[in-house]
């Protein structure tokens, strides 16, 4: 039996396996992701939310999505038909390979490579096609203008976004997302890099709205500038798949705040075990953070948008790169900056 799993058949029926594991994982939390957004908008707004379908309402979203595979597919007269429907599937697609290299405990990862974090960095760069494709394609004005504001938007903020991650592997000294998690190993909530690196998880968890297109960044989707941003013209399973890749790529954005600046799977008492249940809990606490500022924030016009991200977020990053590796290379304060000097 060994050597069939070492066999070629072997490792490609568990890297299939390994991968509809995954699949099921993300496309799972995604229903619940929906509910309890919707249900958190609600309790800020002092309403109830989805409480019909299902007991409290956990069957809205199943209901909500066999309503939209159900409708007709309207497509525009004049669209490019082939990359009509390709832009939301790349869109899709390309927010779930991410999770590919996200390890929620020590070998709970289907990709363990050492340039891990570039891997989902670029992975994740590439999700802008979808939307600039899908607002082409679709041969409206509205659409169109929507796609070139989300791709200007989303370039942006992954500048600022890389410069941050950056800060996190200079402390390290690897891109290996299970090493950037066992440098955090130690005493428990303090050792993990929110403390040293505290500014710049609040630049990147900024960014990451922005990069996802979330409230208060929702600018390629505002109502009463652009109607329904790129996605105005999809409808049916298309438009579905759209928004499952939103919620998927602030899923992974949820995942990497985790990994980076909170300890991954450790635990934040030293003593109590270690696990993926810490892993999912703080994802879960950080998409709550997603929820509670798309319902108490207002939203931001488009030119304070850029301005923050190319006047303030980019020096601001681009500095603290500079200010982390002379802490780290002379280590400052020992190893709180420089978790490669005990290695």
């Amino acid at each position: 039996m060994a050597e069939f799993w070492a066999s070629s058949l072997g490792m490609a029926i568990l890297l299939l396996a390994q991968g509809l594991a995954v699949i099921a994982f993300v496309m799972l939390s995604l229903i619940f992701l929906v509910y309890g957004d919707r249900k958190i908008w609600a309790a800020v707004q002092m309403r109830r939310g989805p409480n019909v379908v299902g007991p409290w309402g956990l069957l809205q979203t199943f209901a909500d999505a066999l309503k939209y595979v159900l409708k007709e597919i309207v497509i525009p007269a004049g669209a490019d038909k082939f990359v009509f429907f390709l832009a939301p599937f790349l869109s899709m697609t390309l927010a779930l390979l991410a999770f590919v290299a996200i390890p929620f405990a020590p070998g709970w990862v289907m990709a363990d490579i050492n340039v891990g974090i570039l891997f989902i960095f670029a992975v994740s760069s590439l999700e802008v096609y979808g939307v600039i494709m899908g607002g082409w394609a679709s041969n409206s004005k509205y659409p169109f203008l929507s796609s070139l504001r989300a791709a200007a938007q989303m370039i942006s903020y992954e500048v600022s976004l890389g410069l941050i991650i950056i800060g996190v592997i200079i402390s390290t000294g690897s891109m290996n997302i299970s090493a950037i998690v066992e440098a955090q190993a130690g005493a428990g909530l303090l050792s993990w890099y929110w403390l040293p690196h505290f500014p710049m998880l609040v630049l990147f968890f900024v960014s990451a709205l922005a990069e996802t297109n979330r409230p208060p960044f929702d600018l390629a989707e505002a109502e009463s500038e652009l109607v329904a941003g790129f996605m105005v013209e999809y409808s049916s399973t298309p438009y579905l798949l759209f928004m499952a890749g939103e919620y998927i790529a602030i899923w992974l954005m949820c995942a990497l705040i985790s990994l980076l600046f909170f300890g991954g799977w450790l635990s934040p008492i030293p003593g109590i075990p270690d696990g993926a249940i810490w892993m999912f809990l703080k994802m879960v606490f950080w998409f709550w953070m997603f929820a509670m500022v798309k319902a108490i924030v207002p939203r931001y016009r488009y030119d304070q948008l850029m301005r923050i991200g190319w006047k303030v977020f980019l020096p601001l990053s681009l500095g603290w790169v500079v200010l982390i590796a002379f802490l780290a290379r002379f280590e400052v304060f020992g190893s709180f900056w420089a978790r490669w000097a005990g290695a």
